[in-house]
């Protein structure tokens, strides 16, 4: 069949050398064969003295797809074994194993949808969050701090941000925790809808069983499909095109944080937000808006009054959105629908 091949490719104007190199023989190989041998390499006599057993391969599965390391890289999991005092393998046999079992890259058994994420509709504050993690650059090259940021979608308003040098969803859970001690007594977290995408922060284990304890309704996007989370996507769009954004990247963690708090206060508090009426998203949580709307309204009113002529119509009505929704089923049947922006 080897010699076939070969024959076959100089045949076809390849050089024998070559065609043989592709095959994984030498020419001497092939010359030493002779016109009726075929391929008399038949690998190793003998089991390697360092292969695992069926059991240690049963075992490394195990740990890898327990509650406590699914959503964990062999780079994690074996730290945490030694620390122990445990030693299954190392972290090439567990990138190894999980490969040969296709559980490389996706071991949580909560599995991201396929279908289009539900629509979520908010008529207040504390309905219907929307949250996500983004990369904030460095000044070493390769190296990134990571944001995790809530965002009410009915009010825009961040309820509460954490900037970290790791990805961890002991992380997201305590900025949950944080956010849900700093809401206070009156605010009723039952129920609240918490929209993310299908990262391991997101839907790690630790992160679930806080939002259950909390009451909280996970809702997760598609994977891959950015357009399902699109008021964080939004938001985070905003942050990096204002002026003062450092292009370069940051100092240290020290100073990201810093930056972002100069920014998230701007944002809270003075940004005009085009998707819910031009207003600063800390007013319309609070229900400061509506004033701000009628007296905006009254102005208005106050100069078609002294000059008439120059309204046509009706003056600018400063209207409230009364709804915001998420992932709205009208959209994907084909309905106008008004388009949020930050």
């Amino acid at each position: 069949m080897i010699r076939s091949l070969v024959m076959d490719a100089v045949t076809a104007g390849a050089r024998r050398g070559r065609a043989c190199e592709m095959l994984g023989i030498s020419v001497r190989t092939l010359e030493r064969w002779g016109d009726d041998r075929e391929d008399g390499r038949h690998g190793p006599k003998s089991v390697p003295s360092n292969k695992l057993s069926a059991t240690e391969r049963r075992r490394i599965v195990a740990v890898a797809t327990s509650i406590e390391f699914r959503d964990e890289s062999p780079k994690q999991i074996v730290p945490s074994l030694a620390d122990r005092g445990e030693y299954l393998g190392s972290e090439s046999t567990f990138y190894r194993v999980l490969h040969a079992e296709n559980l490389q890259h996706r071991r949580s058994l909560v599995r991201a949808p396929s279908h289009r994420p539900r629509e979520h509709v908010a008529d207040g504050p504390w309905q219907v969050a929307s949250w996500d993690i983004t990369y904030l650059k460095s000044h070493l090259r390769g190296e990134f701090f990571y944001l995790y940021l809530v965002e009410d979608v009915w009010s825009r308003k961040i309820l509460g941000w954490e900037i970290h040098d790791v990805e961890s969803v002991d992380y997201s859970s305590a900025l949950l925790q944080r956010i849900r001690t700093e809401a206070g007594p009156d605010v009723d977290l039952v129920g609240w809808v918490l929209h993310a995408d299908n990262g391991g922060p997101m839907k790690g284990a630790t992160m679930l069983a806080t939002m259950q304890r909390l009451g909280v309704v996970p809702s997760f996007s598609r994977p891959s499909v950015s357009n399902d989370n699109p008021f964080s996507e939004s938001l985070f769009r905003t942050m990096k095109y204002v002026p003062e954004y450092p292009r370069d990247g940051f100092a240290s963690v020290e100073a990201a944080r810093t930056w972002v708090a100069t920014f998230i206060t701007w944002y809270n508090r003075d940004h005009k937000h085009s998707g819910i009426g031009f207003v600063a998203p800390a007013d319309r949580h609070a229900g400061r808006d509506v004033k701000i709307l009628a007296s905006r309204r009254a102005v208005y009113q106050r100069a078609k009054r002294r000059h008439p002529e120059r309204w046509s119509r009706h003056t600018r009505r400063w209207r409230r959105p009364a709804t915001v929704t998420l992932n709205p089923e009208a959209k994907r049947q084909g309905v106008n629908t008004a388009r949020s922006a930050a």
